[in-house]
């Protein structure tokens, strides 16, 4: 059985990457767990993902918390937020195909834009929280 992060993670990183408006600011699918050394500014990493059990009686379940992470050389903050702004757009409404779990919900938790002055580049975060249980 897939861990429900990994398939969750599977799932957002389809969404994402089939989401043409999201692909238009990327300047192409730029989507990574890792990304890398050469890839061109903006583009999206998948950062920190919580697990906790939320498992009841009869049902087994998992609450996730993941960060998106949106990196961007841009001059201002409006590049970082546009693309924040779309992958919020996409994975908003929570219907991300999972094979052998059900997401119950997903949503925003937190969101923040700031520039990174050791790294010189803008930085935005995007952090969910999600709910999973296995499928029937």
């Amino acid at each position: 059985m897939t861990a429900p992060a990994a398939e969750l993670q599977k799932a957002i990183f389809v969404a994402l990457g089939g989401d043409q408006a999201l692909t238009v600011l990327l300047g192409g699918s730029k989507i990574y767990d890792h990304a890398p050394t050469s890839v061109a500014f903006p583009y999206i990493t998948f950062g920190r993902t919580s697990i906790y059990d939320w498992s009841t009686g009869t049902e087994s379940g998992t609450e996730q918390l993941f960060t998106l992470h949106v990196w961007s050389k841009a001059k201002g903050k409006k590049e970082t937020l546009d693309v924040m702004e779309a992958a919020r757009a996409c994975l908003d409404g929570g219907s991300l195909a999972l094979d052998e779990h059900h997401l119950v919900n997903m949503r925003l938790e937190f969101a923040e834009a700031r520039y990174d002055e050791d790294l010189s580049v803008h930085h935005g975060l995007l952090r969910y929280r999600a709910v999973t249980e296995e499928a029937a």
